[in-house]
C-alpha cells in the first residue's frame, strides 16, 4: 500500500481568535457554521456587503481559540477587518503565521499523527486531511513528505479551486467559486455579512458561473488565459498541473459550444470541460443566449 502524502503550505498564514465572544463574533462575520468548527473544521468566506469574497479559509477549533487558515498574502488585511468588526466584542486577533504553519495530507483514509490540530478537510473527503502545527514541527512519520506542487495537482484533479489563486478577491461570488457545493456556505444559520445577495443566488438559481475541470492533450498556457469558443469569451482558465487544470466558465455558454461542436480554447490550445465529480450542478438545458 502506498504512503500517504503530507505537504507543508508555505503560501498559507495562520490567524488565532481567543476569548469569550470568539465563536459569535465569528459566527455573525462567516458564511459556515463556526459552532460546527469545535467539532472540527469548517470552510467558509468573509464576504463584501455586495456578496462577493474577500477572504476564504479554514476555520478549525484548537480547544480555546479558533485558527484560520488562509492565504498569507491576506493575514495582515484580515486581521484589520476582524478588528474594525470587533466593537465591544470580547475577542483577542492574532498573527500566529511565523510560529504556526497550514499543513495538507492527502492519500491515506488515516490521519497523520502531527505536534498540532489534525482536521478532515472540510471541503471535501477526497481533499485528505488539513492541520495546523508549530513551525518546525516534525512531518507525520507514517506519510510520505510531498511539496506544495504536489498538493496543487491532487486539489486541481478534483477540480477544487483555491482564492487568491483561482479567482480574484473582491471579485467572486461564492456561488462562482463552488462554495455552495464544498460546504462553505450554512444556508440556515443566522444572518452574516453579504447573507442577502448568497440566498437570493441559492433560491433563485442564478449562479451561472462554476468552477470546472478542464484538460487538454497540448500544454496549457498561464492562469488567466481567458476561455473562449468561437474567439466569445466564456471563462477563464485557473491553475494547472500537466494536462489538467481548472476554469471558472459560463456553463451556458460552455454547453452551447459544446452542443455546436464549436471548439473550446485557451491561448490556442484546444480544452475539454468536464463537471468536478462532486459537483450538484449541471450543465444547463438548451436555452436561449442569457445577458452578461
Amino acid at each position: 500500500m502506498n504512503p500517504g502524502r503530507i505537504a507543508e503550505l508555505s503560501r498559507r498564514g495562520v490567524v488565532a481568535v481567543s476569548g469569550p465572544d470568539a465563536v459569535t463574533f465569528l459566527d455573525n462575520l462567516f458564511t459556515s457554521d463556526v459552532p460546527a468548527a469545535l467539532g472540527g473544521a469548517a470552510y467558509g468566506a468573509l464576504l463584501s456587503p455586495q456578496g462577493k469574497i474577500l477572504f476564504d479559509f479554514i476555520a478549525v477549533n484548537d480547544g480555546n481559540r479558533i485558527l484560520i487558515d488562509l492565504p498569507r498574502i491576506q493575514v495582515a488585511d484580515f486581521v484589520k477587518r476582524l478588528g474594525f468588526y470587533r466593537l465591544r466584542a470580547k475577542v483577542e486577533i492574532a498573527d500566529i503565521s511565523d510560529d504556526h504553519i497550514a499543513v495538507a495530507a492527502w492519500g491515506s483514509d488515516t490521519a497523520p499523527i502531527l505536534d498540532g490540530v489534525v482536521v478532515a478537510d472540510p471541503r471535501l473527503a477526497a481533499l485528505g486531511w488539513r492541520a495546523i502545527v508549530p513551525a518546525g514541527a516534525d512531518m507525520a512519520p507514517d506519510y510520505e513528505e510531498a511539496t506544495e506542487a504536489e498538493y496543487d495537482a491532487h486539489r486541481i484533479a478534483l477540480g477544487v479551486p483555491e482564492g487568491g489563486i483561482d479567482f480574484a478577491f473582491g471579485d467572486t461570488f461564492p456561488h462562482d467559486a463552488d462554495m455552495d457545493q464544498l460546504a462553505g456556505i450554512n444556508f440556515t444559520k443566522g444572518c452574516y455579512i453579504g447573507q442577502e445577495v448568497v440566498s437570493r443566488m441559492e433560491h433563485r438559481g442564478t449562479a451561472r458561473r462554476r468552477f470546472v475541470i478542464a484538460a487538454s492533450s497540448a500544454p496549457l498556457p498561464a492562469t488567466g488565459t481567458p476561455v473562449t469558443a468561437n474567439d466569445k469569451p466564456i471563462g477563464t482558465l485557473g491553475s494547472h498541473t500537466g494536462s489538467a487544470a481548472v476554469a471558472l466558465v459560463r456553463l451556458d455558454r460552455a454547453k452551447e459550444a459544446m452542443d455546436a461542436h464549436t471548439p473550446i480554447i485557451a491561448a490556442g490550445t484546444p480544452l475539454t470541460l468536464t463537471l468536478p465529480p462532486w459537483a450538484k450542478f449541471g450543465w444547463p438545458a438548451p436555452a436561449t443566449a442569457s445577458e452578461d
